[in-house]
This record gives structure tokens, sequence and C-alpha cells, in this order.
């Protein structure tokens, strides 16, 4: 039973957590929304809050976008500020950046991640670099929604999971949020933030429900989320695979094996510091990401503790496990084999555990 000096104190903890919600915007008990619904509700604040946001895309007006992710927001903003672009990523990316360099906030949705491929040139030596080229004299506020991974049957030309590839770029930011309030979160981060920043929406999730706090709030980018504490080793996943990740970790569980989840968040700027000292509480370090295995993020983690003082505390080999080295099958048995499930994760943590590896 407390006393009274430790009721009190409790009790002035608890309001304290309530005005600290309530000073950063955040609802005291949050809503449930999909994670589609979160990004469509962040979308919708932001236009409300800057007459400057407005939307771009393939088919995201009257149709409300491939994934129905912008619903109905051309009848709430209107035409103009919830864009219809042609069938051409080089041109409609060029003319989001054009739109950021005078002052604008576009939020460019490319209806799927791999059609990024045609708008390179324009990501990478405009955006990406305008701002250091000009001095700091610009920037560009510039926000890309790329649905992305495996998992529904689209094959190899509407399933991959590129987003190593901008993370290598200098000059853009990348981030992979994991649940609906992150989605929410990072998405009015990235509106707010001065720099492009990419943000990979896995296409599995936009159905998943979390819990997301009402009004304005941000999720900063940069900053990885530890998921669940553990002992034994760390697990550090992107996007889908970290609800994968828990799902194993919680099976582990019940042999003895306490894994550590992080959700790694952003790609770039990169958390190191929270991956580096929970190495140091584990010793070991499994990455999961879908992203082929080869030069993928994994690599760069695993990179990071290599080089790091955390490396002296590891007793196993660091693991790697992303996707196989092909295009992702079409044929649904061989699409999922072609990237890491949960009994994947938990066949390799056990090997790691037991030495084997």
């Amino acid at each position: 039973m407390s006393t009274p000096i430790e009721a009190t104190a409790i009790l002035q903890r608890r309001r304290s957590s309530v005005e600290d919600t309530r000073s950063s915007g955040l609802s005291p008990e949050p809503r449930e929304l999909s994670y589609a619904q979160a990004i469509q509700e962040a979308m919708a604040i932001a236009m409300e809050r800057d007459e400057r946001v407005f939307l771009m895309g393939e088919d995201i007006g009257v149709y409300g976008g491939a994934f129905q992710v912008t619903g109905d927001l051309v009848h709430r903003f209107g035409a103009d500020r919830v864009m219809d672009t042609p069938i051409s990523e080089l041109g409609s990316a060029g003319v989001a950046i054009g739109a950021a360099l005078t002052g604008l906030r576009p939020i460019f949705e490319f209806q799927f991640s791999d059609f990024s491929a045609l708008a390179m040139e324009q990501i990478v030596n405009q955006a990406a670099k305008l701002r250091f080229m000009l001095g700091g004299a610009v920037s560009v506020p510039l926000v890309m929604r790329f649905p992305s991974g495996s998992g529904t049957g689209a094959a190899a030309q509407h399933s991959q999971s590129l987003e190593a590839w901008f993370a290598h770029v200098p000059g853009l930011k990348v981030v992979q949020p994991a649940t609906p309030h992150d989605a929410k979160g990072c998405l009015l981060a990235a509106i707010a933030d001065p720099d492009p920043v990419m943000i990979f929406e896995h296409k599995l999730l936009y159905k998943m429900k979390g819990e997301v706090p009402e009004g304005h709030y941000t999720v900063p980018l940069g900053k990885a989320r530890l998921c669940r504490p553990g002992r034994d080793v760390t697990i550090v996943a992107t996007s889908i695979m970290v609800h994968r990740s828990l799902a194993a970790a919680e099976e582990l569980s019940r042999e003895g094996i306490e894994a550590e989840v992080i959700d790694l968040r952003s790609l770039r700027p990169l958390d190191r510091d929270t991956l580096t000292q929970s190495v140091k509480r584990t010793h070991r370090l499994v990455c999961v990401y879908e992203g082929v295995k080869t030069l993928g993020i994994g690599a760069e983690l695993s990179a990071s503790i290599a080089e790091s003082d955390a490396f002296d505390y590891l007793d196993a080999p660091i693991l790697r496990l992303g996707g196989a080295e092909c295009p992702i099958p079409y044929n649904p048995e061989l699409e999922k084999a072609a990237v890491p499930q949960t009994p994947t994760i938990i066949a390799a943590v056990r090997d790691l555990i037991g030495g084997r590896l």
C-alpha cells in the first residue's frame, strides 16, 4: 500500500504526463485508425493549417488514389490542391520540385514505389542537391510518398522495396513508418521539414489499425523506437518486418529467448546510438528488412556496429535477413519465400543463440 507521500508523487507524475501530452498536441485517449486513414488525416491537417501544402499524383483525385489513401480530399480541398497528374513520373516530379523551390510544400504520391525509377534524375540530381549546390540559398520542402513492398500479388514491377537506393543519396531523408501512429507523425514531421523527405509505406500496412492521437503531432525523423525490451538478441527491423519480428519475439520468449526489437523508422538520418546501446545489452544483432539483402540497409547497420565500440560486446556474428536475390515472383508461395517471414526470423535467432551460425 502506498504511503501518502508516494501517492502524492504518483498523482503528480500522472498529472505531469497528461500535461505533457496536451502541450504536445496529443489526445490523452487516442482513437484507432487504419494506417491509410492516419496518412489521410495527416495530409488533411497539414492542408488546413498551411495553404502552401498540396497533393500531386496519378489518380489521387476523384478516384482517391490506387490504395484509397487520399480518399475524399479532392472534395474537401478542391482539384487545385489535390492534383491528378499525367502518367509521367519524371515530368511530375520536376513540377513538384519546382513548386517546392517557389515556397510551396507539395506531397507527391507515386502510384507504386517501383515507378520512382522513372523519376530518379529529378529526385537524385535535382531535389537532393539543389540546396547544397546553391549554398543554402534555397530549400526543397518536398514530400514523396512511395507505396512499396510485396504481398499483394503484384509481381516483379510493382512489389519492390527500393528505400536503400534513396538512403544512399546525401540530401534526401528516408523514413519507413511501421504503425498508424508513426505514419501520421512522420508525415507531419516530413511536411514541416525544409529538405526532401521520402516516405516508404508498405502496402500490406494500409489496413492495419492502431492508436492514433487526434490533432497535430510529429514523430522526429531519425529516431528509432524500442518496441520490445530483451536481453538475448537485438532484432532491428523496418516497416512490416517490425511486426513480423515482434511476432517472432513472442514465440521465442516461450522458449526462454528474450529478443529486443527495434523499429528503425528512419534510414536517413540513421539512429546509430539506439542500435549501439541495444547491442551492448544483448550482445547479438539480427537485421531484418524486405529489400534485397545485398547492399541493403542491413549492410549499413552491420558496418555501424563493426565500426563502433559495441563490436567488442558481440558474442556471435551479425546476421542479415533480407530479400532474396531475385525479382519478386507472382506466384503467392514464391512471393512469400522471397522475403523474410516470421518463421524465418524465429529459425535464424534460434541458430544464432544456439551457436549454429
